[in-house]
């Protein structure tokens, strides 16, 4: 009786220990299960959320069709308001004539097909890529551009938002090429304007008009720098077209640029400043230098051709005159002109007193009787017989003119007499009275020649240098009134713009 009597209770006990586990095991799973229902619930709503857009969009373009705009002729054209936002505005080329520019493109337009009820979990209804296409979109283009891409980094940069109201946010990123038509005949003190049109391909203005959006349609952003110009002002307006009499949309927006002129005040007009001013410098050398006069003359005129020509590489050949055109030119005439000035004054100063002295010279060389106009007594104090004295002092004449050949020489082509080529003494031939004085009188035949010489040179020579001095006053002057002319008219003038 007592084994069973402790068999029960150990029965008893076994069965209280069982329940208790398991009493604790129910406590911990009733602890887990409200994250468990938590994570339920938020994945329950996400999907939901997801169906439920899934389904939006299928119920939106269940009977949509993209090839019809969103409304007909009847109903009126379809507004399309546009706004811009420039990023950059670079690569500016005066050569081809146009300018490259990166920007938002935004359309906003109403399609009533596309209405739908409002949700609290859903503002909008934002469209991926591969969406997009199945929405009517404007056929906007740029008649002047010449290439132009929407980017496609990482993805393609299109945005489209749908609105409860029937309101489409279309935007994408793009870069394009346009046309611009500068006018160069103020470069590079000009400014430019470029006219960039948008417009419809393919509806009239029946079906779809364009229209620039709210007070401020195109902003830009804050750091937007132009190489070699400074932003003025973006102006926009409107500019409907008629082609074979059917109108259609077109909204223009046109941007003003001021050049920038230091690159060209430091790298061109102040080294030609420099160019001129160093072919003067010739007037103050001396009119013998030669070599020094016709390698600063050769110098100036040869750098400034290549100046020029590397001012007008990057323009284009037009066929108007550019004011870099004039300035150029006007440069390298001065520099011309000094180089010639100093000919002159070469020419002045050597040719004529050969052309004087050559008669005389001919004379003394040949022992032909020197004529009044010589300033040279004649030879007829000369007794003419065939005494034996006659012909010692013919003798002598040849032995004379012998020794007076090479100054006669020298004399005869211009050269100055140094010191060591004076006339030998006639001393240094033997000979009777009569050849001594004969032989002195030849000297001072060539003497007197000698001085004469020298006074038609040093007259030629003061003439010389009289044009030396005036050119160092004269050359400044006209150069100085050039200017004022040449900046009067290109800073002030304001050329007519060609009718659009």
């Amino acid at each position: 009786m007592c084994s069973l009597r402790w068999c029960g209770v150990a029965f008893v006990l076994v069965g209280i220990v069982v329940q208790g586990s398991e009493g604790q095991n129910s406590t911990l799973n009733d602890t887990d299960i409200p994250s468990t229902r938590s994570n339920a619930s938020c994945d329950q709503a996400g999907s939901s959320q997801g169906a439920g857009q899934k389904l939006l969009i299928e119920n939106l373009f269940l009977r949509y069709d993209a090839r019809i705009p969103p409304t007909t002729s009847k109903e009126g054209s379809t507004n399309v308001t546009v706004q811009l936002f420039i990023l950059s505005i670079d690569s500016i080329s005066e050569t081809n004539m146009d300018f490259s520019i990166s920007m938002f493109l935004r359309q906003r337009w109403f399609d009533k097909r596309l209405m739908y009820t409002p949700r609290a979990d859903m503002v909008r209804l934002e469209m991926d890529s591969a969406s997009i296409a199945r929405v009517w979109v404007p056929d906007l283009f740029m008649p002047a551009e010449k290439s132009a891409h929407v980017h496609h980094v990482t993805v393609p940069n299109k945005l489209m938002h749908i609105y409860p109201d029937g309101t489409i946010q279309y935007s994408l990123r793009m870069s394009a090429t346009i046309k611009c038509n500068f006018d160069l005949r103020k470069f590079p003190l000009d400014s430019q304007h470029c006219m960039v049109e948008m417009e419809s391909y393919g509806y009239t203005t029946d079906t779809m008009r364009f229209e620039w959006a709210g007070l401020d349609p195109i902003s830009h952003s804050p750091g937007l720098a132009i190489s070699q110009f400074t932003l003025n002002e973006i102006s926009t307006s409107q500019c409907d077209k008629l082609y074979y009499g059917v109108g259609y949309s077109c909204v223009r927006f046109d941007i003003s640029m001021v050049r920038s002129k230091g690159y060209y005040i430091t790298q061109v007009i102040i080294p030609s400043y420099l160019i001129v001013f160093l072919s003067w410098v010739s007037f103050w050398l001396d009119i013998d230098a030669v070599p020094a006069r016709i390698s600063l003359g050769l110098l100036t005129v040869l750098t400034m051709t290549t100046q020029s020509a590397g001012a007008r590489n990057n323009l284009p050949k037009v066929s108007y005159l550019k004011a870099i055109d004039v300035w150029m030119a006007a440069c390298l005439l001065f520099v011309f002109l000094a180089l010639v000035q100093f000919a002159y004054v070469n020419v002045l100063s050597r040719v004529q007193k050969r052309r004087q002295l050559k008669p005389v010279a001919g004379k003394i060389a040949l022992g032909t009787p020197m004529s009044a106009d010589d300033s040279i007594p004649p030879n007829e104090d000369i007794e003419a017989n065939n005494t034996t004295e006659d012909k010692g002092a013919r003798l002598f004449g040849v032995v004379r003119r012998a020794q007076l050949q090479p100054v006669v020489s020298k004399i005869a082509i211009g050269t100055p007499l140094p010191v060591d080529n004076s006339l030998p003494h006639n001393g240094d031939v033997e000979a009777n009275g009569k050849m001594d004085d004969k032989g002195a009188r030849i000297y001072g035949m060539v003497r007197r020649a000698q001085m004469r010489f020298g006074r038609l040179v040093s007259a030629d020579r003061e003439k010389a240098r009289n044009i030396d001095r005036i050119s160092r006053t004269l050359f400044p002057v006209a150069f100085f009134l050039f200017n004022l002319v040449y900046w009067c008219v290109y800073i002030f003038w304001e050329p007519a713009t060609p009718a659009e």
